[in-house]
């Protein structure tokens, strides 16, 4: 297997033209109704949401909505706010539009706050700065930031389809739709750098909606260091879910590993690590991605033909969250199944272990275990998951419980 990333990896491979390789951490989480919590003062200072450290943050296309108190923390946020736990990645909230209809998102972190105190004490020491030296000018000097200022796409000297797929999509800004970053601020561009250096997970919200049938939770914009997105239950909340419950929750998890390896715009995303909170499940059962923090892309429609290219000499923004000295594996190197081997070993046993009467749960026993065993070759381990999704398949039900499918099923032969 491929060495694990540690939380907070971020690498934007700029100097391959038609490969992009992220790799990042967080949390982030999609909607049920909830009535709102009881109104309070909300006094928000720039300094709670991170507004102190812009433009060296994710964005602030949401701030708005916070100031109006038409985003609320759950129960906890006095007066004088005071973000308790601040080790925590993310954090319950309730969202409107009318200020009367109420839906549950997550507040989430780019890092923790401490891994952010961190990457801000290593801005400065860069440039051999006090620690509450400016972070904004310091990275304004860097050389790739001036690169960046004269790039009328992306990057200066590459033209890919994910690049462009960022530039198109990019929330944070006024205008977006064009491949070219004329609508792009000065500010914008350093908001976007920081965000891609830091944890990549908001732009894979963004570049990946859901809208278009991608596994991942609605991105609703940002503020700070602080991003708002739908919200979902953790997986392993469900650990102890009735059979047919984790037979279709495993299903739905098969399906989407299948879809993120093999789908119509030819891209390859996979996993660099795997736990059950990476994953959430909707009020109507569906199962998303809820953090894609730790998600891998490849570019296959145009990798093939990328020259090879030397990696961008390392700066500061390499160094934001793993250190200078972390290095990445090679898109040549992500096996077809090493999404499969790491849900199959690590999520998934825990979810169907114990649930189904014999012999169809040693069947599925054998074959989780095949499926996550590293060293067996890619076909063995992709032919594995089928057999334990055709398994898993007949022993759903189709009943209201799970209305992402429902009334639907009941007139579908192949459920």
């Amino acid at each position: 297997m491929e060495p694990r990333l540690g939380p907070g990896a971020a690498a934007l491979r700029l100097g391959w033209p038609a490969q992009l390789l992220w790799v990042s951490a967080l949390g982030s989480a999609v909607s049920s109704p909830a009535p709102p919590p009881p109104r309070t003062s909300y006094s928000f200072g720039r300094t709670v949401l991170g507004l102190d450290k812009c433009n060296a943050c994710i964005g602030t296309s949401i701030c708005k909505k916070f100031f109006k108190e038409e985003i609320r923390f759950d129960s906890w946020l006095a007066t004088h706010v005071e973000l308790p736990l601040g080790y925590l990645p993310s954090y319950p909230a309730n969202y409107s539009d009318d200020s009367k209809t109420w839906r549950p998102v997550e507040i989430s972190r780019l890092v923790s706050k401490h891994q952010h105190e961190i990457s801000d004490r290593r801005i400065c020491a860069s440039a051999a700065a006090p620690k509450t030296c400016s972070i904004e000018r310091v990275l304004r000097k860097t050389g790739r930031f001036q690169k960046w200022l004269q790039a009328k796409r992306l990057t200066p000297d590459l033209v890919q389809r994910l690049l462009d797929r960022v530039v198109r999509r990019y929330a944070e800004v006024a205008d977006a739709g064009s491949i070219f970053m004329d609508h792009f601020t000065d500010r914008d561009k350093l908001r976007l750098l920081y965000t891609l250096a830091v944890n990549a997970h908001p732009i894979l919200l963004q570049i990946f909606p859901g809208a278009e049938g991608w596994p991942l939770p609605k991105y609703l914009g940002s503020c700070g260091r602080f991003l708002v997105s739908s919200s979902t239950s953790p997986l392993q909340e469900f650990y102890a879910a009735p059979p047919d419950q984790a037979a279709d929750l495993a299903h739905q998890l098969l399906r989407i590993l299948e879809s993120l390896r093999n789908n119509d715009l030819n891209y390859f995303l996979y996993f660099t690590h795997v736990d059950a909170s990476m994953f959430g499940i909707f009020n109507n059962g569906h199962l998303f991605i809820r953090d894609a923090s730790a998600l891998g892309v490849i570019d296959r429609q145009e990798g093939s033909q990328a020259a090879a290219r030397a990696a961008e000499n390392k700066d500061i923004f390499s160094c934001l969250v793993t250190g200078c000295q972390a290095e990445l594996p090679s898109c040549d190197s992500i096996p077809e199944k090493q999404s499969l081997v790491l849900v199959c070993r690590q999520v998934l046993p825990q979810l169907l272990q114990g649930k189904f009467p014999s012999p169809v749960q040693e069947q599925i026993d054998v074959l989780l275990a095949k499926c996550g065993e590293g060293d067996r070759p890619d076909p063995e381990v992709l032919e594995a998951a089928s057999q334990l999704k055709s398994i898993l398949r007949p022993l759903r039900t189709c009943d209201p419980r799970f209305a992402y499918r429902y009334p639907d099923c009941r007139y579908n032969d192949k459920f």
